[in-house]
């Protein structure tokens, strides 16, 4: 049995097994769930594996760890009381975090791995209900109820996430094999209906009872998370995380887009590399890569050791140190959105080169790249139309064109219905680094399947320092 939330399968089938008068092991049980306990690291979060692990993402609600949590307090809860309280206290604690995940549209912010089963990510919000637990100030089921609501009403308008025989296929917004884990199998979506554990609530619960509210007005809209290395933010639009110290056990399948990108949006996803050639198959939004081949293979952050610290203001700031070669060494500092700016977060890399020449580039968010009229590539910003790119969008075999570069200070952005994003450099006096499109390999987002990101690039050469 794998040392991770998997062992809550064992749990559970004990427990039917001694529910229904059939033969289990209390022995293993106990033992199971004693074990389950040292993944907890206080502040209501577990890990999803031991000591050593850092991987904080649905697992650790959703998906696995609170939603089985809480059925427990609720099936073995007269057995015992003690566990049950305890389980719905890390429940109290986690929701004052977990609210942070989704926008007022009902999107939520998709992080790490099996996103793919997609509205599950609300099925904690039904369980606090199906478990009876007391909400904490100032929560209300009202809210509980419009997070949950609206997150289903959002994914009735992702028409292509069924198959033409009306299953949900493996994917996000839309079939795709490339974002899918060696795990999956064509069942696997169906995790997704662990959201409809609010269909167990009776329906005099206050969860249904309640008109929907909106939690926004009431909770921070920046606010620090220590137990996952996050920052959350909901302003310019949309929610976003800042991340930094996560890293899945093992080299998962994209791995580093799951867990190693600095930002992560309800807005925009994020995005994994159908390919390992070019900037174009890597697709690294909102990473920063690094090549030493001229730029045909790329290295991105995956494993790194964080530290979350607050600076004058209580402004917090993610630090995380981590090393795309054995001779490259790298301290990225990511700082949020403000009220004053609130569509920019900032990211300051120190960079040191010291054992080889490095190509750099550092990614936006990915955003669609379909031009209104007729769907096909954006073209240069039209301030009319609100539409486009700068510079100028070029395909993936002609980029040595000046159209397709700008100076880092200038940035590149694109506007496309879908929003606008863009990046662009703050340390001016520096030459060197130069601002372009990505025209990003289909089916890399998992929201849109034709992006573009906007992304600067350098060249750092052996034992310099940036």
């Amino acid at each position: 049995m794998p040392n991770t939330n998997w062992l809550w399968f064992r749990v559970f089938a004990n427990l039917g097994l001694k529910k229904n008068g059939g033969k289990f092991s209390q022995e293993r049980l106990d033992a199971d769930i004693e074990h389950l306990n040292t993944f907890y690291r206080g502040d209501g979060w577990s890990n999803d594996g031991p000591e050593g692990i850092h991987q904080m993402d649905y697992y650790s609600s959703s998906f696995a760890i609170h939603f089985l949590q809480l059925l427990y307090a609720k099936l073995a809860g007269e057995d015992e009381p003690e566990r049950a309280a305890e389980f719905k206290k890390r429940a109290q604690i986690a929701a004052l975090d977990l609210v942070h995940y989704y926008d007022k549209e009902g999107r939520a912010i998709p992080f790490g791995r099996s996103v793919g089963y997609r509205f599950a990510m609300v099925s904690f919000w039904g369980a606090l209900a199906y478990a009876d637990v007391e909400l904490p100030a100032p929560l209300t089921w009202g809210m509980v109820k419009g997070i949950v609501l609206r997150h289903l009403r959002w994914w009735q308008t992702q028409d292509n996430i069924f198959s033409p025989a009306g299953t949900l296929t493996i994917g996000y917004s839309y079939p795709n094999m490339y974002m899918a884990e060696n795990y999956n199998s064509p069942g696997s979506p169906y995790w997704a209906c662990l959201a409809f554990i609010c269909l167990a609530v009776p329906e005099a619960h206050p969860f249904w009872t309640s008109s929907e509210e909106d939690p926004w007005p009431l909770i921070p809209a920046i606010k620090p998370l220590p137990q996952p290395g996050h920052i959350m933010s909901n302003l310019g639009g949309h929610c976003m995380l800042l991340s930094s110290g996560q890293a899945c056990s093992y080299p998962m399948k994209g791995t580093h887009a799951k867990y190693g990108a600095f930002a992560y949006s309800s807005a925009f996803g994020y995005s994994v590399p159908p390919g390992c050639f070019t900037l174009e198959q890597y697709a690294l939004a909102s990473q920063l890569g690094f090549s030493d081949d001229g730029g045909e293979y790329w290295k991105t952050r995956r494993l790194s050791t964080s530290r979350l610290v607050t600076k004058e203001n209580n402004n917090p700031v993610l630090v995380s140190d981590w090393t795309p070669y054995p001779d490259v060494f790298v301290t990225t500092y990511l700082l949020p959105p403000t009220e004053a700016a609130p569509n920019w977060h900032l990211r300051v890399h120190h960079i040191r080169a010291e054992g080889r020449q490095v190509m750099t580039a550092d990614g936006s968010f990915a955003i669609l790249n379909e031009r209104t009229p007729d769907g096909r590539y954006l073209d240069l910003y039209d301030s009319e139309k609100c539409e486009g790119t700068f510079p100028k969008l070029i395909g993936n075999y002609d980029l040595n064109t000046p159209e397709a570069w700008a100076p880092a200070k200038k940035g590149a952005f694109a506007v496309s219905r879908a929003g606008a994003v863009g990046i662009r450099a703050l340390d001016i006096e520096k030459e060197g680094r130069e601002a372009m499109l990505v025209n990003a390999d289909p089916n890399s987002n998992l929201l849109e399947s034709r992006t573009t990101i906007p992304t600067l690039q350098h060249r750092i050469k052996k034992g310099e320092r940036w």
